[in-house]
């Protein structure tokens, strides 16, 4: 019996041994796991409950401003009243929308969406009923706010440009950002998940679009276990985006405009020859940037997207047009350079060329008889720029083309600008698989044919023929950021290997064109003793003469439907004598460059010449004071 008590005993013993210990472990393993959640990492879990309570919004920053060389203000913000409904608030949602209609105007298909949104967001989420509100609209909310419980006023920034379709293709506007924007930007931006967020879609509003849109802020709020916001905790406005100061002119702009008004479809560029600064950039017709902010319907977007005059499309710098007559400036310098021609070498026009069993007619039906270099540019005499083209060859010519900025992108700071065409026999065989043909060299020495080159081209073109110096266009002036101010500086450009002698020549011949009564732009020189201007015509056709109307009749430009009418030309540099400012002017189906483009041009330049007169005599007078 003691034995067996004995036994049992130990065994018990033993027993309750092996548990006790289990138990000492497992409240071991309990208290050091305790002490690791409660002490160890408190601060973690204390940061999980936070983030449970606390949610952290991100605030779209304020966009830059553009301005122009003065300081006046051609893109900036304005405050934007939005109307908002909280469901949660509202008894009858289709109740409250009526009532609403009664103040202001609420379209059906707003009326649908807004239905559809308060069945699928959260009570407690604010669903936007109307932006751009003006203030009679804001007035009338808030004075009946007692009986539309749940509907409130937001207040917000919305981008404005005040001089419209005059700075349209040049500034460009800003729209909400699409599922292709976020692709294409290269680092995930939280900026691009804001409700709402714009940023540029052309112009200068896309090229500059990381400068101009800022950095975001935030706000802390609390929230219950729902989502509903109960407070503000803290709040950290975003970093503005920096404003962009812009070698435009407005007043130059506005008047290079305004001569384009009348045409349907042009463009313009005045430069300062010594630094490359644009001065005007212009094209019509343009489009009211603004809409794009507003809002634009269906209907009106296929009606601006479908314009056959492409109001969109900035022609200054995507425009593709055979520069004609204009080009004959850069075959010359070929020839001069190439030894084919000296300034007084003469060639006798009889009206046309013969070339294997075709015929290349100049302008001249009964000819300009016996021409030098300087007599061929005044009258643009197309026989002798066939025959020394002839002499040249095509790859040549389009050598000295591409050292004055044609068949090449400029770089400017606008977007979509196109690069033109300079043409040569290598080009050809490997594009069309077909060689060159000589004929195809003497219509290139006349600027028409696979030659092709933008309005700002034509504009950098004649700046290198003035300065002799590889001039590049310059748009933008200086960055501001926190009232800091960068400015750009343009680089210093570099000689252009030509001759000074053979810029000359070409550069008397355009003096000529202008200033001479023999000159195909005489009627457009600039009758004001004080100012003066060389230019250079082009007209360029755009439907082939047959034979059969050279020996009946040819029909003018009036008279013939407008898209068969040729496009008129117009370049020139001023003053003559010490050339700070150049220009292009390229009306689509205008008709003669004497008499459309070359009108506009002098004009331009003119006023552009004014205004330098009187800054100058402005700041000798502030001087003295």
């Amino acid at each position: 019996m003691y034995r067996e008590d004995s036994s049992r005993y130990k065994s018990f013993s033993r027993r309750a041994l092996i548990l006790g210990t289990g138990q000492v472990t497992l409240f071991g393993i309990l208290a050091g796991r305790m002490y690791q959640l409660q002490v160890l990492e408190s601060n973690r879990f204390k940061t999980l409950s936070d983030e449970n309570r606390i949610n952290l919004r991100l605030l779209a920053p304020l966009r830059g401003k553009i301005y122009d060389t003065f300081g006046k203000p051609l893109a900036t913000n304005e405050e934007n009243y939005r109307l908002l409904l909280v469901t949660e608030q509202v008894h009858d949602v289709s109740k409250t929308l009526q009532a609403l209609s009664r103040l202001i105007e609420i379209p059906s298909s707003d009326r649908k969406r807004i239905l559809k949104e308060s069945r699928k967001k959260k009570s407690f989420v604010p669903i936007t009923i109307q932006e751009n509100l003006d203030w009679k609209e804001v007035s009338q909310i808030e004075v009946n706010s007692p009986d539309l419980p749940g509907v409130i006023i937001d207040s917000g920034q919305r981008r404005i440009y005040p001089f419209g379709k005059t700075f349209s293709h040049l500034i460009g506007y800003v729209a909400p950002v699409t599922e292709n924007d976020k692709t294409k930007e290269r680092k995930h931006n939280p900026l691009f998940q804001l409700p709402g967020f714009k940023i540029g879609k052309s112009g200068v509003e896309k090229r500059l679009d990381y400068h101009l849109r800022g950095g975001a802020g935030n706000s802390q709020l609390e929230v219950n276990a729902v989502g509903r916001v109960i407070r503000e905790l803290s709040r950290q406005e975003g970093r503005p985006g920096d404003d962009v100061v812009l070698t435009i002119d407005k007043l130059i702009q506005n008047i290079a405009v305004e001569k384009l008004r009348d045409e349907k479809s042009a463009a313009a560029v005045v430069m300062k020859i010594n630094n490359g600064e644009i001065l005007a950039l212009a094209s019509v017709p343009g489009y009211d940037p603004n809409a794009f902010n507003i809002g634009m319907s269906k209907k009106e977007w296929e009606e601006i997207s479908g314009d056959p005059l492409a109001p969109l499309i900035n022609k200054a710098v995507s425009g593709l047009y055979a520069p004609g007559s204009t080009f004959k400036m850069v075959v010359a310098m070929a020839a001069l350079e190439h030894g084919v021609i000296t300034p007084d070498t003469k060639i006798h026009c009889k009206g046309n060329v013969e070339l294997g069993d075709h015929r290349f007619h100049c302008w001249k039906k009964t000819g300009h008889g016996p021409v030098n270099l300087r007599t061929a540019i005044q009258q643009s005499c197309d026989t002798y720029f066939y025959e020394i083209s002839r002499r040249l060859g095509i790859n040549k010519i389009a050598e000295m083309g591409r050292r004055f900025g044609l068949g090449t992108v400029t770089g400017i700071d606008l977007p979509n600008e196109r690069s033109g065409l300079m043409p040569t026999s290598a080009w050809k065989k490997k594009k069309l698989g077909v060689p060159w043909q000589q004929g195809e060299t003497l219509v290139a020495g006349i600027g028409q044919g696979f030659v092709l080159t933008t309005p700002l081209q034509l504009a950098v073109m004649i700046a290198r023929i003035a300065s002799g110096r590889e001039i590049k266009p310059k748009l933008i002036k200086a960055f501001v950021s926190n009232g800091v101010i960068r400015e750009l500086k343009a680089p210093k450009s570099k000689k252009i290997n030509i001759s000074r002698s053979y810029r000359r020549i070409v550069m008397s011949g355009m003096d000529a064109v202008s200033n001479t009564p023999l000159g195909t732009g005489y009627r457009a020189r600039i009758q004001d003793d004080e100012f003066d201007l060389a230019g250079k015509t082009g007209t360029v056709q755009v439907k082939s003469i047959s034979q059969y109307e050279r020996d009946t009749r040819v029909l003018k430009n009036r008279e013939r439907p407008w898209i068969e009418r040729d496009h008129a030309l117009f370049v020139a540099f001023a003053p003559v004598k010490n050339p700070r400012y150049s220009i292009a002017v390229v009306v689509e189906h205008g008709g003669r460059g004497s008499a459309v483009a070359a009108l506009i041009a002098r004009d331009i330049l003119h006023e552009t010449l004014k205004r330098e007169t009187a800054d100058k005599k402005q700041t000798v007078l502030s001087k003295l004071l």
